[in-house]
């Protein structure tokens, strides 16, 4: 039996960049003629001369925070905002995420091509899957349902809560696997073990939805449970998925990844904390562009040992969203990088917020490549004419300041 869902996952990186980047135009032209939205986004691009990741960078990044404003904007005329190319029978399913935030399900078989992760994971065809994800209005519970049957699984639909009927039904039904949250996996073993119910069938399972420290996967294998990761959304599909290599999260196929520093749309070097920015190659459905998902990574070195041959990203470390209110005035991520655009020598920007009950001071940490005369005093008249607050700059050495994708740091004491 192969230990790969596809050839796909172990093609030369040059030839899947060049396949990839090969579909790219075709993508966006779709984009630009199916979508209005995506029209408007990205204006007069010439999009047969995106064919680099290069050219790829220099289109504007659409988060998640801003999704829902524009699509708010037209929902009177469309409920999508403009954003879906599909309608009537190519729509499935549509489900709606907090905010109100409407998302449509295309008729592909695998739309949101999670099979591949539940192959990694240990899944195959003819498996029964119990399902913990909800299935009342979000997409979790479809996400991996339609993930699950495209490789040939069967699905309980467990939904969430009702834990004890959920550990009921495992025990009596005996499925091979677990798909949901791992804290919700972890609530039913303890509820299993507290009524001495065993479920010796349940060895393997996909978890997300969540963080999924190492203290709680070794916690689960003490259990007899294998749980891997994987990295979805509502908007894009799945991003990247773990593997038996545990090594971070290999990256879809189907998906392009960047990772851009917050507040901008510059991709940040290999290694450095930065918002994950994706763009799918084959959706024709949801046709998103540089979709910044708010969530923070960083991209891996080399391949995963299993194989595959995809480029890796550590995981998930948190949000990119640092917006911040300094003495009554909101701060961007995007404002600090627009300050630190201004001067060549710097490298990197930390604003660091501290205070006391409204005693709030603003310091902007620089990394310099040789700090000229002058440098910081100029640096402070930029910070009050982007911010229209005043802030102190501090000059420190190239590679000084913490790796963890934080533009602005929120050092402030709230006892």
């Amino acid at each position: 039996m192969s230990q790969y869902y596809d050839a796909l996952e172990t093609r030369e990186p040059a030839e899947r960049e060049r396949e990839q980047l090969a579909r790219l135009p075709w993508q966006l032209a779709h984009a630009v003629q199916a979508a209005p939205a995506l029209a408007r986004i990205l204006g007069s691009t010439d999009t047969a001369s995106v064919t680099t990741r290069e050219a790829l960078a220099q289109l504007p990044v659409t988060r998640k925070s801003e999704l829902l404003e524009l699509q708010k904007a037209t929902r009177a005329s469309d409920a999508f905002g403009g954003f879906a190319a599909a309608r009537g029978p190519r729509t499935r399913r549509v489900f709606a995420s907090p905010g109100t935030l409407y998302e449509p399900e295309g008729a592909a078989p695998d739309y949101w091509r999670t099979a591949r992760a539940f192959f990694a994971a240990g899944f195959r065809a003819g498996e029964l899957v119990h399902n913990s994800f909800s299935y009342h209005m979000t997409p979790a519970g479809s996400i991996m349902e339609t993930g699950a049957h495209a490789l040939g699984c069967t699905v309980f639909p467990g939904g969430t809560g009702q834990t004890e009927q959920q550990v009921q039904a495992i025990a009596e039904l005996r499925p091979h696997g677990y798909v949901g949250t791992p804290s919700f996996l972890k609530l039913m073993l303890e509820k299993a073990a507290d009524q001495h119910i065993a479920l010796p069938t349940l060895t393997k399972a996909l978890v997300s939805g969540e963080a999924f420290p190492p203290s709680l996967r070794d916690w689960l294998d003490e259990r007899g449970v294998g749980a891997y990761q994987c990295y979805a959304t509502a908007d894009v599909g799945l991003i990247a998925y773990e593997t038996p290599a545990r090594e971070g999260l290999v990256i879809d196929e189907g998906v392009l990844v960047e990772i851009v520093r917050p507040g901008t749309g510059e991709p940040v070097p290999e290694g450095e904390v930065g918002e994950v920015v994706v763009t799918p190659l084959f959706n024709a459905d949801y046709p998103l562009v540089r979709f910044g998902t708010g969530d923070l990574s960083a991209m891996l070195p080399g391949t995963c040992p299993t194989g595959r041959s995809n480029a890796r990203i550590k995981g998930w470390m948190g949000r990119a969203d640092q917006t911040t209110k300094v003495r009554g005035m909101f701060v961007h991520p995007g404002q600090v990088a627009q300050v630190a655009r201004r001067f060549p020598e710097v490298l990197r920007a930390r604003l660091v917020v501290e205070g006391e009950m409204a005693q709030d001071r603003m310091t902007l940490h620089l990394e310099c490549n040789g700090a000229p005369p002058g440098l910081a005093e100029r640096v402070a008249e930029a910070i009050r004419e982007v911010t229209k607050l005043r802030g102190e700059v501090r000059i420190v050495a190239p590679g000084s300041l913490p790796n963890d994708g934080k533009v602005i740091e929120d050092a402030r004491r709230y006892e």
